[in-house]
């Protein structure tokens, strides 16, 4: 009755909107069991993607079929002269090379900005229509045209998704009104600390939206982010990029691949970017490296190892207060951000003191093997060190909560800093078996994974000269630059104003996690989808303030269903419902205390209803409504300081659709809408409150790049966003205005060797507020941003 009552909404909604043991005795089972799978045949799960080239035929000409019969004829009667004259006729052919492997981009039909399939959501490289989920795929070709600095920064063309400012030191999205700092993945695994990403190894950036537990575990059910790195393919590719431009800009990169043998490839990725920035006294660095290789023992089995060091440091830099109101402001009367004079680039921090440092190391292994009777396997196993830390002086604190006071004379500033490193080792195990029972087709996943997280979580408040944890500034002269004292408080106020202690937290946890699911095709026109996943989730937290060590365990079950019509091949619509939940210890589960440790799961659930189209071979239309309920959020215990209750809900409901890739063959799109309605349902604080709306979640959101090959060597694109007023929490008292954003971006392809671009964000110079990490953290959006880049192939 619920799920036929979250279909009711949805069509209300629409209407206004208008390995270990268990592994290897399944795959014995699989293997022995005849009776249940008869012999796997080829059906529309991994059918060719629409418009792909049928293999070439070879016709024998009359005049040659003669030929060849009639020396057929004449060897048989023939001497030994005759031997010879035809055995020097006939020079000896060398056979073409055999490509050691399909290309990433044939793999997955990629072309321009349109990609045919994936396999991040279902493990197994499936067409993109026959997926019954709303996905994003940012190909390489749109992330190097666009050519924007963050990894986020693309996502601003994909609908329902937010940037979030992060504490000005990581990677943080809103994906259908859900924040997380750790909904992101590299190849599937677990990439979940908090650090600013690069893409310059990247192949694909996949967004998907709504839980996705089956595939990925447990964390917050708006969606994630997937990085899909290059690879070893065997494909020759040797290229060097140098880029220059605003804000003293310089980056190089280089991208060298080839087999080594009919065995071996190998490929590496390098760069280095030095900059300063659009804000006063901010400065990037950072660079990495990433070689790998692929190991092909035969001809069905695959080896792919990789290691990357990366690093990257930069300003810190939590943007600016807001502005308080004579009476104070409600949600009722909200206020704006604050910027001195106008000035967005105005720093609201210390020049020396401010810096987010991540030093990332990771090692991956992968082996592939398609046993050749419908069954393939992939194990993979990443292990990865994060050495983390972030320091910030910033607005907050004090009486004035980090706003500038009604006069504009004061505002108060406070300082701290935060090591947060990590380890991470995963191993999954992913089978896959085509097969049928009778007329019915299935295409069964099912596999394992087992990790270890490890890490420390120590805070430390920064105390000023006059020896508090404040200290007031000018807000048309806030820069900060004299010293701060950096020390551990285990009691007292913090620079947050509240009263607790600074963390100092050593964890560990364990996953153990199993699923089962099958894709079944009961004709061309008609496949269900079921499956479950079960997470085991144990962590236990050392608290070194009080040596206290905490531990819980959670299991977690989160099912998944969806049905799937295909009126023709190259259309479905789907109906789906999925869960996924996150642990009370929360997104970064660094700690543990007597409050969170009682705490149940945050649940997420999701009901959704969707349409995808190949309008022609390479352009994909998506739409979808969705009604997306998130319960048992923690609301804090006022009469019990550090307890909660899990009360707090919220409720997204929304719309999205998107057009993605070749429009006509000179012209490609990437188009983009979402309506979300995200508000609170349940009070999760006492100014958080129902009927508020989501904190950076627009009503409405529009963005549209379109680039058009006007010759074969000059190409132009234009790009607009529109991103509708939000607010900067979710208690609705600082508005952060809409605005439009035009980019643009110009292409020579000079010759087989030589490209060259330039690229312009924000064309017009629009000062806007790009997101936000509360109040009084609140990050202008950059001013005109002009980049030029030349690329070389040898």
């Amino acid at each position: 009755m619920n799920r036929i009552a979250a279909n009711g909404n949805l069509l209300s909604f629409a209407s206004h909107v208008a390995g270990r043991g268990i592994a290897g005795s399944v795959l014995a089972a699989l293997m022995t069991s005849g009776a249940f799978f008869a012999s796997p045949q080829a059906f529309a799960q991994s059918a060719p993607a629409p418009g792909a080239m049928l293999p070439p035929v070879n016709v024998t000409a009359p005049e040659a079929q003669r030929r060849s019969n009639s020396s057929t004829a004449s060897r048989r009667s023939g001497g030994t002269r005759s031997r010879r004259t035809q055995t020097a006729r006939r020079p000896e052919t060398t056979p073409a090379p055999k490509p050691f492997a399909e290309s990433q981009d044939a793999r997955t039909g990629t072309a321009g900005y349109f990609a045919n399939s994936t396999s991040v959501a279902t493990k197994s490289n499936t067409p993109i229509v026959n997926i019954p989920q709303s996905l994003s795929v940012i190909t390489h070709e749109q992330i190097r045209d666009q050519n924007y600095q963050g990894l986020t920064d693309v996502t601003r063309y994909v609908p329902s998704v937010a940037v979030h400012q992060g504490e000005g030191n990581r990677d943080e999205l809103v994906i259908r009104g859900v924040d997380s700092s750790a909904n992101f993945f590299v190849n599937g695994f677990r990439d979940d600390v908090q650090y600013f990403r690069d893409m310059y190894n990247t192949e694909s950036i996949e967004v998907l939206k709504g839980p996705s537990a089956i595939i990925f575990g447990r964390g917050a059910g708006g969606g994630l982010l997937n990085r899909t790195l290059k690879e070893a393919d065997g494909n020759r590719i040797y290229e060097a990029t140098a880029q220059t431009g605003a804000w003293g800009d310089r980056r190089v990169t280089l991208d060298a691949g080839q087999t080594i043998n009919e065995n071996v490839a190998a490929r590496l990725n390098v760069f280095y970017e030095g900059s300063d920035a659009f804000r006063d006294f901010n400065h990037l660095e950072r660079y990495g490296i990433n070689p790998s290789v692929t190991l092909k023992p035969d001809d069905f089995t695959k080896v792919k190892l990789s290691y990357e060091y990366y690093h990257d440091g930069r300003t810190a830099d939590r943007g600016n207060p807001s502005q308080s109101l004579p009476g104070g402001v409600t949600r009722f009367n909200p206020t704006a951000p604050f910027a001195p004079n106008g000035n967005f680039q105005t720093f609201f921090g210390s020049p020396s003191l401010n810096i987010a440092q991540a030093t990332v190391q990771t090692g991956m292994a992968i082996v592939e093997h398609d046993f050749q009777n419908g069954l393939t396997v992939r194990n993979g196993t990443i292990a990865a060190d994060y050495q983390k830390f972030y320091q910030n002086v910033y607005p907050t604190g004090g009486a004035l909560a980090g706003a500038v006071n009604p006069a504009d004379t004061a505002v108060n500033l406070g300082a701290y800093q935060h090591t947060t490193n990590r380890d991470n080792v995963f191993n999954q195990t992913d089978f896959i078996y085509k097969g049928w029972t009778g007329p019915i087709a299935h295409t069964v996943g099912f596999g394992t994974e087992f990790g270890r997280q490890t890490g420390v979580d120590i805070r430390n408040t920064g105390v000023f000269p006059n020896g508090t944890n404040t200290i007031v500034q000018n807000p048309f002269a806030p820069t900060y630059f004299g010293p701060v004292n950096f020390v551990h408080h285990f009691t007292g106020t913090n620079a947050d104003g509240v009263t607790t202690p600074d963390s100092n937290s050593k964890y560990g946890l364990n996953i153990e996690s199993g699923y089962l699911r099958d894709t079944i095709e009961f004709s061309r026109a008609l496949q269900l989808i079921v499956g479950t996943r079960f997470d085991r989730f144990e962590m236990s937290a050392l608290d070194m303030n009080t040596n206290i060590n905490r531990a819980r365990t959670d299991n977690l079950v989160s099912p998944q269903a969806a049905l799937i019509v295909k009126p023709m091949e190259t259309m479905s619509i789907y109906t789906a419902y999925s869960i996924s939940y996150l642990p009370a210890s929360g997104d970064q589960f660094s700690a543990l205390t007597d409050g969170t440790l009682i705490l149940q799961p945050q649940k997420f659930e999701n009901t959704e209803v969707g349409m995808k189209w190949n309008i022609n071979p390479k352009l994909l239309f998506s739409t979808a409504i969705y009604n997306l309920n998130r319960t048992n959020q923690p609301i804090a215990d006022g009469n019990n300081p550090g307890f909660f209750f899990p009360s707090g809900a919220t409720l997204t409901r929304g719309f999205e659709a998107s057009l993605v890739g070749y429009v006509t063959d000179q012209w490609q799109s990437s188009l983009g809408y979402a309506y979300t309605d995200a508000k609170i349902t349940s009070a999760t604080s006492a100014t958080i409150v129902a009927g508020n709306r989501v904190q950076l979640v627009p009503y409405n959101q529009f963005a549209w790049w379109n680039k058009y090959q006007f010759t074969p060597m000059w190409a132009a694109a234009l790009g607009i966003i529109y991103f509708g007023d939000s607010f900067a929490s979710s208690d609705d008292t600082v508005r952060l205005p809409s605005f439009v954003r035009f980019d643009a971006g110009v292409y020579a392809t000079i010759d087989a060797n030589w490209r060259a671009q330039l690229t312009v964000e924000n064309i017009f110079n629009k000062g806007y507020w790009a997101s936000a990490d509360g109040n009084n953290n609140i990050s202008p959006g950059q001013g005109r941003t002009v980049r030029v880049q030349a690329s070389y192939r040898f």
